[in-house]
């Protein structure tokens, strides 16, 4: 495809995006507004006029969507030697390139949260606390999101002097954890980021080399980037300013692990001379589904004007069903995609999202006994099992004779002997001589105290070690398979007879045959970085004639003729825990907004009138996302089929005379003005604001009183 033929079949918004050459540029696209389209074009336009592919950077937030670009540019004809990448893979690629100017082993392992945990687990314990009260889960998230905002152990320690307690107590975990880190030459996913961040901000001379390496860069998903990842942005082009980012604030979703809606809210703050270019033709859905997933989002303040608009047909309403409870619901979705697949409809066209992981199981069942596949998007789960987990720690053990975690493993996995004595005697060695853990185990002159038969077991496993540290320039997969070999692993999994390991074992085999078949081929430290960087969709198969089920949050970036949203319930969606916070409410509502814009012919949402919770059955109300998204679009229904007028159950008269703003009282939260009142449906629901905060209630079961309309 040659330059011109890069420009035919986009809109005037398209070619202005993809012909912008220098300086800053936002593009505002909307959902299903044609934006990959947009970014692989504009780095196949750059490439041929003003600069080489190997110049341009293109980051994106997962695999999959990088892989995708990768093979849309390829079959450009000019993805050779340009940077198609994560944000986590660049910090991974680059940390290993300059590894001493960043004062790190070049061999680093990378922690998954399993590990993190385990060395979380380690660092508690020095301190001193509690490992009941002080668990990895509870102090995780907050040293996490200390990281993403480019606070040290230290300056966190720092700032938490004479604060509370617990920040206190967290801040000694944090520089624990962060010697435990260093002990291992490992990093967690978030180093990736805040120290690749940190060595552009303190070494001109790497910075200088990057800046001149990539003269354009090209950022998708800015709606989504945390603090670490607005810095390397920005040190990345802050003498060429050739930047252009791609996003939607309107999709921002994941403020829960650092991102900032405010990066792309405040582009044009940051690069004054910003051109701004808004796709809002969407190609994905039918107007009905558009125009009702636009009035939900005006709900919001934090956003940038646009209208979205299609030629697309008209289409179905969207349809609201209300049920009993989860099990009504999850039969209710199972019948609908059996009439569905009766119809012609191939199952791999059919998603069902939900706002969390546990309101999986009820549907699976459902779609069991209906027999239908399915597969959940769950993709870091293949490489979190344990047969998986075993054999990729001996792997990562010999590229990083450090890392303690992946050591303390594998060292009787499978059982050979050495019992939790004599692991904790090889410790105390190697802590009081201040060796890694391996180095211990190899030096055979250290394990006369251990006892002859313990001894001569750890003995055994050392010269293991070394016959698989002979092989560590070999192909990935036969290091694999001789690892499976020698360590008894392959015979273990034989034995226990369970074919499921064996099978996981073997396509994780199949998987390093993939990568070394790959040109230029890398290493087995390259393959564990790239597989440990798996996201939840990355290995989502498409066309795989199974319906796909996953969270909203793993829903952002595909699309579906179909899709089953299900739980739209206050407590739901929009969760609990977020009820009160207006700035949380607006981002359950961009959430609720990202999976609707997934459907393209058919969107089906539900809600329970009861749904368990820790087995009590838990009256819910319909979530206020409903009301927001109007009539005009929207059909309400029964499980039954039957349509708005028809599950009414008389439209209860009693109510008429209530009205927004009139004064109520409730006996346990007090006085109370109404909010809104919405009849429709089969009881007539009420948002009323207390002293306590917003609650939605229905009215026949509320026990309100009427107060009137006084100030």
């Amino acid at each position: 495809m040659n330059t011109l033929d890069l420009l035919i079949d986009l809109t005037d918004a398209q070619r202005q995006a993809v012909t912008h050459t220098d300086g800053p540029l936002l593009v505002l696209a909307g959902a299903g507004s044609g934006k990959t389209r947009v970014i692989t074009r504009r780095a196949a336009y750059l490439a041929r006029t003003v600069t080489r592919p190997w110049n341009v950077l293109a980051i994106t937030f997962t695999n999959k969507a990088a892989g995708e670009m990768r093979e849309r540019i390829t079959a450009l004809g000019v993805a050779e030697h340009m940077t198609i990448s994560t944000f986590h893979a660049l910090g991974a690629r680059l940390l290993r390139q300059y590894a001493a100017e960043a004062g790190i082993s070049a061999r680093f392992s990378i922690f998954d949260q399993s590990d993190r945990r385990a060395a979380l687990k380690e660092a508690i314990t020095a301190c001193g606390l509690s490992a009941e009260n002080w668990t990895p889960a509870r102090v995780e998230p907050v040293i996490s999101l200390a990281k993403n905002q480019m606070k040290s152990a230290e300056q966190f320690a720092e700032e938490a002097t004479g604060g509370l307690w617990d920040t206190r107590q967290i801040a000694q975990i944090y520089l624990g954890y962060e010697r435990v880190l260093a002990r291992q030459e490992a990093l967690d996913f978030d180093d990736l980021l805040s120290k690749l961040a940190e060595l552009l901000r303190q070494n001109d001379a790497v910075r200088g080399e990057l800046q001149r390496r990539f003269t354009h860069v090209l950022i998708d998903e800015y709606q989504d980037t945390n603090h670490a990842q607005y810095l390397i942005a920005r040190r990345l082009t802050e003498t060429h300013q050739n930047l252009c980012v791609t996003g939607d604030p309107d999709q921002s979703i994941y403020a829960w692990r650092g991102a900032d809606i405010g990066n792309i809210l405040a582009f044009e703050e940051d690069y004054p001379s910003a051109a701004v270019v808004r796709l809002e033709q969407n190609y994905r859905s039918t107007q009905r589904i558009l125009a009702a997933a636009s009035r939900l989002i005006s709900a919001n303040y934090r956003r940038k004007q646009k209208s979205l608009w299609t030629e697309n047909a008209r289409g179905q309403k969207v349809l609201v069903v209300e049920c009993e409870d989860a099990e009504e619901e999850a039969e209710y979705v199972a019948e609908r995609i059996r009439e569905l697949a009766d119809q012609g409809r191939p199952l791999s066209d059919l998603a069902i999202f939900y706002r969390i992981n546990a309101m999986s199981r009820v549907l699976e069942d459902a779609l069991r006994r209906a027999r239908l596949a399915y597969q959940i998007a769950r993709g870091t789960e293949f490489y979190d099992r344990k047969e998986i987990k075993d054999v990729l720690a001996y792997l990562r053990l010999l590229v990083n004779p450090s890392d303690e975690v992946s050591l303390l493993r594998i060292i009787n996995t499978p059982p050979r002997g050495i019992g939790k004595a004599t692991v904790e005697r090889l410790l105390q060695l190697a802590r009081r001589d201040s060796l890694p853990l391996l180095e211990a185990v190899l030096d055979e002159s250290r394990l006369a105290g251990l006892g002859k038969s313990a001894a001569s077991k750890v003995v055994r496993f050392a010269e293991l070690m070394r016959r698989l540290k002979s092989l560590a320039e070999r192909p990935v997969r036969e290091i694999l398979e001789q690892t499976l070999l020698h360590s008894g692993l392959q015979a273990a999994l034989e034995q226990a007879g369970d074919s499921d390991p064996l099978d996981n074992v073997n396509e994780l085999v199949s998987a390093a045959a993939e990568f070394d078949a790959r040109e230029p081929r890398g290493g087995v430290l390259d393959w564990l970085h790239e597989i440990s960087l798996v996201s939840d969709v990355d290995d989502v198969e498409a066309g795989r004639g199974a319906v796909t089920m996953m969270t909203l949050h793993a829903a952002k970036g595909l699309e579906y003729p179909v899709v089953f949203i299900v739980g739209l319930e206050d407590g739901l969606l929009p969760h609990a825990r977020y009820r009160d916070d207006p700035a949380q409410i607006e981002e359950e509502r961009r959430l609720c907004f990202v999976g609707m814009t997934r459907a393209k012919e058919l969107l089906v949402l539900s809600h329970a009138r009861f749904r368990m919770v820790r087995g009590m059955a838990t009256r819910n109300t319909p979530s206020r996302f409903i009301r927001e998204m109007g009539r005009e679009d929207v059909e309400l229904a029964s499980p039954d089929g039957d349509s708005e007028s028809a599950c009414r159950v008389g439209d209860p008269q009693e109510f008429d005379r209530w009205r927004d703003g009139q004064l109520v009282r409730h006996p346990k939260y007090g006085v109370g003005r109404l909010l809104w009142i919405d009849p429709a449906g089969r009881q007539t629901r009420a948002a009323v604001k207390f002293a306590v905060g917003e609650r939605t209630l229905i009215l026949e079961y509320a026990n309100l009183q009427l107060l009137g309309e006084e100030e």
